[in-house]
């Protein structure tokens, strides 16, 4: 039987300096991704406070339902994350490469059902431009900020499924050791920074003006 590939990897000489290091490294990336969405979310909130009737109407015309179900998918696929970090932590291989083939499968889900939400706004003409539905002028900012948030989400969300996938197959055919690999735990924040931001992005994008 052949051995796997050790996970210390050079410059380090420690496993837990590496992990330490590869921990801080992917807190700083995931802070620099945080304020970057956060300027996103700040010229949205600008906006909203600025044109709060134009918003909560362009808000009604998003499908909810596709939001919905796409937040369930995504809280899912954190908890498979989450599992998959856990048993690789515990040795335990075969549920750690079932919960990221999960959480990866539960990715693309969300990307196929966003894939349909798009094309229905696209029928629905609700890209900013000539023949955009709505009167209100605000209402395309509304739109055009719904169109650069969750396409920038679905990027992030596309690099998680490279990531996970690649990982999930690397540890099923046991060219990797998950058991204190810091790839798992990078991607595993990676993966819920993707969560995170959708949490947020879903009651600004489809809850507005539901009530009314």
């Amino acid at each position: 039987m052949t051995q796997s590939p050790a996970v210390l990897k050079e410059p380090w000489q420690d496993l837990g300096r590496q992990r330490e290091g590869a921990a801080f490294g992917i807190w700083v990336f995931l802070a620099s991704e945080l304020l970057f969405f956060g300027g996103m979310i700040l010229l949205y909130t600008v906006y909203r406070v600025e044109n709060p009737q134009a918003f909560a109407e362009a808000a009604r015309e998003t499908d909810i339902w596709y939001g919905t179900i796409n937040t369930a998918v995504l809280l899912t696929s954190s908890l498979t994350m989450a599992v998959a970090a856990q048993g690789a932590e515990q040795d335990w291989r075969r549920l750690a490469v079932w919960c990221l083939a999960a959480t990866a499968l539960l990715g693309l889900t969300f990307g196929i059902l966003k894939g349909f939400e798009y094309a229905e706004d696209i029928r629905k003409s609700l890209v900013p431009g000539p023949g955009f539905p709505l009167q209100e002028p605000a209402a395309q900012l509304f739109f055009a900020l719904y169109w650069a948030m969750t396409g920038l989400h679905a990027i992030h969300l596309t690099i998680g499924i490279c990531l996970v996938g690649r990982l999930c197959l690397l540890g099923a055919l046991g060219r990797i050791v998950l058991r204190g690999n810091p790839q798992v735990e990078v991607t595993a924040l990676y993966w819920h920074l993707i969560d995170v931001i959708w949490i947020i992005l879903y009651p600004l994008i489809y809850l507005p003006g539901r009530a009314s």
